[in-house]
């Protein structure tokens, strides 16, 4: 598998403008040169809230060099993003739109991407459990890991109208996606599989708060999963982080020529990204750890936020930088993926999962959904 290397310029200070310099951007703040950038060394732009100016012209340099540009609120969430012509396989699209229509093979790979998600998750709960000093959590913790192994037991078993050979568990994930001999047999269609992934994301927040040190749950109340806008803190970030991820996730279906609107797991709307949630779902845990990483090492403050009119939450521009900076170093960081057995940086696995995914997509078998351990 080839080095993937994206390089993103994140634009967060209100009253930047980026401008066209030959084969360069020149970003100014308040007519002062601050960075000059050229860029055939950028994958991509993130831009945060209204006040930050691309010129018609820069612009048009990035779409022609392929370099996406993607406009956030400043609480993180995408609103719109400008990117050139896709050079994609027509062929493989056209295998994507294929799949997506067929039952069986959308329950497949949406099977693959929730097996990944509540594995993954279980990685994140084991490692609070260790962490944990109070024993009232870590038995939570031990509950709730053992109730995932239970949903991905369940996923893992076929419709007794279906052929259990038709759709065999996936190599990765085999020893916990064992028949439940003598139980029923669920998790075949689609909608029984979203049905599955609720049920892990509502066991997973119900007592999200115990990952936080006991002297900051009063700091940073949460209750459940809430977002458009994030009504506390700790909601605020994991959305702000989330819309990161979906842009990397955006990146690199487009760039192995998959669409990103046409998903599996999740239904088709417009403007929604359906099959970048998709790939999404496995690396949640990942920014999930981040984020209770930044809030339990004091890195984030309940100064950190704002509160408006209405009960909306949004980060203040010091923290969104210090995440940024955050989220990019533990990027850097290097893992061995293990269907290749090589050491790959963590930005570089939404690129070679998309490839894994197109593979799939291609071939019509089944997607390996990169496990942490």
């Amino acid at each position: 598998m080839p080095q993937v290397l994206p390089n993103t310029l994140f634009l967060l200070t209100p009253g930047l403008s980026v401008r066209h310099e030959g084969l360069a951007l020149r970003i100014e703040d308040k007519g002062q040169l601050r960075l000059s950038l050229p860029i055939h060394n950028l994958d991509s732009i993130f831009v945060f809230g209204p006040e930050i100016y691309i010129s018609p012209s820069a612009m048009r340099l990035c779409w022609q060099n392929n370099a996406a540009i993607s406009f956030f609120t400043e609480w993180g969430r995408l609103e719109a993003r400008v990117e050139g012509v896709p050079q994609g396989s027509v062929l493989l699209r056209r295998a994507q739109h294929t799949a997506a229509s067929n039952e069986e093979q959308s329950a497949r790979l949406a099977r693959a991407f929730v097996a990944g998600k509540i594995h993954n998750t279980r990685w994140l709960v084991s490692r609070s459990a260790r962490d944990a000093a109070d024993e009232t959590d870590k038995a939570a913790f031990t509950q709730l890991s053992a109730e995932l192994a239970e949903l991905l037991r369940i996923l893992a078993q076929q419709s007794s109208t279906g052929n259990p050979a038709s759709a065999p568990p996936l190599t990765a994930v085999k020893s916990v996606w064992a028949t439940n001999a003598g139980g029923p047999f669920v998790g075949r269609t689609v909608d029984e599989i979203r049905g599955i992934e609720g049920r892990a994301a509502a066991l997973y927040f119900a007592g999200f708060q115990r990952h936080l040190r006991p002297n900051l749950r009063e700091k940073f109340p949460v209750d459940g999963r809430n977002r458009r806008p994030p009504r506390d803190a700790v909601n605020c970030l994991l959305s702000f982080l989330y819309a990161l991820l979906r842009h990397s996730c955006v990146s690199a279906l487009t760039a192995v020529g998959l669409d990103p609107f046409v998903g599996f797991l999740h239904t088709d709307r417009a403007g929604r990204e359906s099959l970048a949630l998709d790939l999404m779902e496995e690396f949640r845990p990942w920014v999930e750890r981040l984020a209770l990483t930044l809030l339990n090492r004091g890195e984030l403050k309940p100064a950190s936020f704002e509160h408006r009119e209405g009960g909306a939450v949004e980060l203040t521009e010091a923290a969104r930088k210090a995440i940024v900076a955050a989220y990019q170093e533990r990027r850097r960081d290097k893992t061995t993926h293990p269907l290749f057995q090589e050491k790959v940086e963590h930005r570089q696995l939404p690129v070679i999962q998309a490839r894994l995914l197109a593979r799939a997509i291609r071939e019509g078998g089944d997607y390996e959904p990169f496990l942490f351990s």
